[in-house]
């Protein structure tokens, strides 16, 4: 399986995304912000960072961009799509998932780590995950509050896309909510970093979890 790194100006954790992916078994290459072609991929990650600085808000002047065309007819074509923090702002604002990420609660930049519950199955990123199983992996973000209107959340609710979920919640986000996934349950954004958390030096290997559960779809 083969996957695409999304590069914007700003991207930081592109290459902590290509080393995880990498070393799990996928294919994968750097794809510049500028280019309107995934035809060659599998999958997309959009990893974290500050997407031109984070101007103006969060991810609004990256959904521009002319990769994001691309990315959402791979989405159409029920491909899957990542989303990492800066990455999970940019498929919000580019509408390819709901709802809105605003400042902490506290209104400070968060980097820790924190455990998450795993709220469903039912998705290609934790199919072979336990229900039980909590994961570990850090955060580093100063606007992933995760808030949406009431008929969002019972859509998320009701529909089985709340997938991750934080277990002592950092930033104030309704529900707990960590990571959701469209209605075709092939987008996945999440605020954690599972890349960050996917080598025993990192002190947390749960991370691969996720990218091991895409692998063993196509083995």
């Amino acid at each position: 399986m083969k996957f695409a790194i999304i590069v914007f100006p700003g991207s930081n954790c592109d290459y902590d995304a290509y080393y995880a992916l990498k070393n799990i078994g996928f294919e994968v290459e750097f794809v510049w912000h500028k280019l309107n072609n995934l035809d060659d991929f599998d999958g997309v990650l959009i990893p974290g960072g500050f997407s031109y600085g984070d101007y103006l808000r969060t991810g609004a002047i990256a959904k521009f961009s002319p990769i994001m065309n691309a990315i959402l007819e791979h989405s159409k074509k029920g491909k899957i799509i990542i989303g990492i923090c800066n990455g999970f702002q940019i498929l919000i604002e580019s509408g390819l998932l709901p709802g809105a990420l605003i400042s902490n609660k506290k209104i400070k930049f968060i980097s820790k780590q924190v455990s998450l519950n795993v709220s469903s199955s039912n998705s290609i990123f934790t199919k072979n995950i336990p229900i039980d199983k909590k994961l570990k992996m850090p955060i580093a973000h100063k606007q992933g509050n995760y808030i949406a209107s009431e008929k969002t959340l019972k859509e998320l609710q009701d529909q089985d896309r709340i997938i991750f979920t934080y277990e002592n919640n950092p930033n104030g986000s309704v529900l707990d909510i960590a990571g959701i996934t469209n209605k075709k349950r092939n987008v996945l954004g999440m605020m954690p970093h599972p890349e960050r958390a996917s080598d025993g030096l990192l002190n947390s290997t749960d991370g691969r979890l996720i990218f091991e559960s895409i692998l063993n779809k196509y083995e």
